[in-house]
């Protein structure tokens, strides 16, 4: 589990074939590369991945296909930066909000305009997660924790201030970049609940609590995931 408040940038330096899959190797601090063996679990741009090696300042990890198909990491090229992020510590400080590493979509920046010193952000989302999105609720972008600042017909806006754009790759993302969306995981479990059981529904309602809600997509969130409705060409 994660919070979503990145330590640092990683650097890829290699990514190929490895079986039926993908190994993706990436240049880290040393501090960060020294806390971290085979087996550890990583936020890479909001993915959570496990270190399969370890070798002065670089860690390895194995992509599946299903992770390159739900995920913007298919994308990534030698150089490019990432976001990383530890696993959160028993009784360590939760400075943004719960974060699982688990992408539900691929989300396409929309905007990009100057706010003060900081910039705002205008981010398109796949049509079910929307309902996922409340005014001032979390939502993590690339695997970094934000807040949403307006909702949008197609997605939602989040102001993000100087520091998050220099210590992350948001400072590079422009219009069309495509990146990792995480929706709020207790939103998440709220909306199932009250989409799967009309007697909750129904006591909610004596309570002058709920509002209708449209049941998860069939098969989960994943569904229409990796693709934002118009595409990003």
């Amino acid at each position: 589990m994660f919070t979503g408040i990145v330590e640092a940038l990683g650097r890829v330096v290699r990514r190929a074939r490895a079986g039926e899959g993908w190994r993706l190797e990436l240049r880290v601090p040393a501090e960060l590369a020294g806390d971290l063996g085979g087996g550890h679990s990583v936020a890479v741009n909001g993915v959570c991945l496990t270190v399969v090696e370890r070798d002065e300042g670089r860690l390895a990890f194995d992509l599946a296909e299903e992770t390159l198909r739900v995920t913007t990491l298919g994308e990534l090229a030698i150089g490019d930066s990432v976001n990383l992020e530890r696993p959160l510590s028993l009784g360590a400080r939760l400075g943004g909000h719960l974060v699982l590493g688990h992408v539900d979509g691929i989300g396409r920046v929309t905007a990009v305009e100057r706010e003060g010193a900081g910039r705002r952000l205008g981010i398109e989302a796949p049509a079910c997660l929307r309902s996922l999105l409340i005014p001032k609720g979390s939502v993590a972008v690339d695997g970094v924790s934000l807040t949403v600042a307006s909702l949008e017909p197609a997605g939602f806006s989040v102001a993000v201030i100087p520091h998050t754009l220099a210590v992350t790759t948001l400072g590079e993302r422009g219009l069309g970049s495509r990146v990792n969306l995480e929706m709020d995981v207790l939103g998440k479990y709220v909306h199932a609940l009250l989409g799967a059981d009309e007697r909750v529904r129904e006591s909610l309602a004596r309570h002058g609590l709920g509002a209708p809600v449209t049941p998860p997509p069939a098969g989960g969130w994943g569904e229409g995931v990796g693709a934002v409705e118009g595409g990003s060409d």
